[in-house]
């Protein structure tokens, strides 16, 4: 996995080369985002980014509206913020709920839901910041089913999130949504290597 923080158009395989060799990229990445993964509760999945899942998402931009050239500075634009850069965790999390009635019942009670995203260390409680590129509540009051949020760590609480056998604890304390899920050690393993 790269300990890299932004892409750069270095990085960009032209469209004919990733078209050749796609499957072997999106097999590579899928194995690594298998411990970068973690369900919270009956509807939302957390995703962590890191330089290759976005790398991924770039190419797949790329692959499937064939903008070329031009279109290269919006994906990096849009998907370079995404990549932890330094003492943080990165998420894309996901209210998935495939009835559309239902989902857009249970959106429309979680207004504020990226505001409420949180790992537990032993007695320390990370909180998670909305990524600020755009509202992601309506004025309403309802939620979009993708969100993206930072969790900042000081040194001491990246020293923890390492530690063999620690315990950390994802959740949401939204007033309705209040899940918690415990990270394996194999997703702590993952995203522990995104601290630089």
């Amino acid at each position: 996995m790269s300990s890299k923080t932004e892409i750069t158009r270095a990085d960009i395989l032209p469209w004919a080369e990733y078209a050749k060799t796609r499957a072997e990229h999106r097999k590579r990445i899928t194995a690594i985002k298998r411990n970068r993964r973690v369900e919270v509760g009956p509807f939302v999945t957390f995703y962590f980014e890191s330089f290759d899942t976005m790398w991924l998402q770039v190419q797949e931009m790329l692959h499937i509206e064939r903008g070329g050239d031009a279109q290269i500075p919006e994906e990096l634009a849009a998907y370079n913020p995404l990549i932890p850069k330094g003492r943080e965790l990165v998420a894309t999390f996901m209210i998935e709920i495939d009835d559309p009635l239902r989902r857009a019942r249970v959106l429309a009670g979680l207004g504020g839901v990226e505001d409420a995203a949180f790992i537990e260390i032993g007695s320390e409680r990370v909180i998670g910041k909305a990524e600020t590129d755009q509202d992601r509540t309506t004025a309403d009051g309802k939620a979009s089913s993708v969100q993206f949020v930072h969790f900042l760590f000081t040194d001491a609480q990246v020293e923890a999130f390492r530690q063999l056998n620690a315990r950390a604890i994802l959740g949401l304390s939204h007033p309705n949504y209040s899940h918690m899920a415990v990270m394996s050690e194999a997703t702590r393993e993952a995203l522990g290597g995104d601290f630089a």
